[in-house]
């Protein structure tokens, strides 16, 4: 299986399991950068590459209200693109479909 496709099914156990772990939420949350996200993913046990949570965070971006859009380019509140994504995910839940075309 191509490293690709093996980084896209972590991405998908990670966002079912954000579906049912408040705590997992907060720290991605909180992470200030990509780096930190790929870091909390991976102390909770996903290993990500960067291209597949780029292609994630772009389709995340491409479905965003106009208030979140607004709230994520004006740096409002606790607002920044990691947040949105981890918060549409969690109360809408994220499907493997979405990740991969």
């Amino acid at each position: 299986m191509p490293l690709l496709e093996m980084s896209e099914e972590q991405l998908a156990a990670l966002l079912a399991k954000l579906k049912d772990d408040a705590g997992l939420q907060e720290k991605l949350k909180g992470a200030a950068d990509l780096d930190a996200v790929l870091a909390i993913a991976k102390d909770a046990g996903f290993v990500i590459s960067k291209a597949v949570w780029l292609k994630f965070q772009a389709q995340q971006t491409i479905e965003l209200s106009d208030e979140e859009l607004e709230n994520v380019a004006g740096g409002q509140g606790e607002y920044n693109i990691y947040t949105v994504s981890i918060e549409k995910c969690s109360l809408r839940g994220c499907q493997q479909e979405e990740l991969v075309e």
